[in-house]
């Protein structure tokens, strides 16, 4: 069963390696971080390697703050190495700007 999960992965990937560059990191970020914390995030923007990824609070945040290293290898891997960091915010920061 491993092996179909990993092959269905590899699919993914290549799937997303062959769409326009300006959206590998968009779609990259749910195969990087899995589906429970894609659907609770929502990538806004992708600039000079830089991912911004809105989360719904602070505890969250925290949260994919610990495992931002492993993220971004895995998006590494995914957009070779078009993603070096990761911004996580919170809505309220948006309604500041």
């Amino acid at each position: 069963m491993e092996h179909v999960r990993q092959t269905l992965q590899q699919i993914l990937v290549d799937a997303v390696r062959r769409a326009p560059a300006e959206d590998v990191p968009f779609l990259a970020w749910p195969l990087a971080c899995g589906s429970a914390v894609s659907g609770k995030t929502r990538v806004l923007s992708f600039e000079n390697g830089e991912l911004v990824i809105e989360v719904p609070d602070a505890a969250w945040r925290v949260q994919l703050l610990s495992l931002a290293h492993e993220y971004l290898r895995q998006l590494g891997e995914i957009t070779d190495g078009r993603v070096e960091r990761l911004r996580f915010v919170l809505p309220e920061e948006l309604e500041t700007r």
